[in-house]
């Protein structure tokens, strides 16, 4: 994939994922196309771990395991962000 396919790849991983887990975190469209991208690699490298098949390409498997990376992630924000308030 080029490095646009991973600019929208991750937007709309990213978008999905901000749809799912609300929360107060204040991203902008930038920030939401980095949380899509790192999700995506945090995703394949879970899936691969757990023995899934390979994602590769710009399907609906992909962006489901690019989705639950970004969640992941965004998880670990807002524990992080409860931390700090506590």
């Amino acid at each position: 994939m080029g490095i646009l396919s991973w600019v929208l790849f991750g937007l709309l991983a990213g978008i999905i994922a901000r749809c799912i887990m609300r929360g107060k975190e204040h991203m902008g469209i930038f920030m939401t196309m980095i949380l899509g991208i790192i999700g995506a690699l945090i995703g394949g490298v879970v899936s691969t771990a757990l023995g899934f098949s390979n994602v590769s390409g710009f399907n609906i498997y992909s962006i489901a395991i690019a989705t639950v990376g970004s969640i992941i992630v965004l998880f670990i924000i807002h524990k992080i962000r409860a931390c700090k308030k506590a």
